[in-house]
């Protein structure tokens, strides 16, 4: 039987970034969901679709990254999310923003760090 995979929803409003972050962690074993708003990941939950981790941009039109983590906390709990941007957050701007976010990675980042952090944080029975 093969072991699970960690599934993951990727959620930027830039195509170029949330695709080439696709393709990278799918290489690394990763199920990839996208959404390329905070309304499409909404519309992702809503249909079903299941992850264990979203990785949500902080700067998007429409549903932002913190209020996307606010709503994926409050509609599906067990999801860890990850905020990332190019724009700084410290861990005490992080705790202050209350969205249960389980880090931020800021941009650019290189894709065996995150594939690291993700390993880190994202429960073993969940990893490939």
């Amino acid at each position: 039987m093969a072991s699970p995979r960690t599934r993951v929803l990727i959620v930027d409003d830039e195509d170029n970034h949330r695709r080439t972050l696709a393709i990278g962690l799918r290489l690394e074993s990763f199920e990839v969901h996208e959404a390329r708003d905070g309304e499409a990941a909404i519309e992702l939950c809503e249909s079903g679709a299941d992850f264990d981790v979203a990785i949500v941009d902080l700067m998007m039109p429409g549903i932002n990254g913190l209020d996307l983590a606010r709503r994926l906390r409050t509609r599906r709990p067990d999801v860890r999310v990850v905020l990332t941007s190019a724009y700084h957050l410290s861990e005490r701007q992080l705790e202050r923003a209350d969205v249960g976010a389980i880090g931020f990675v800021p941009k650019p980042y290189h894709l065996d760090e995150l594939v690291a952090f993700l390993r880190a944080k994202v429960p073993v029975s969940a990893c490939a």
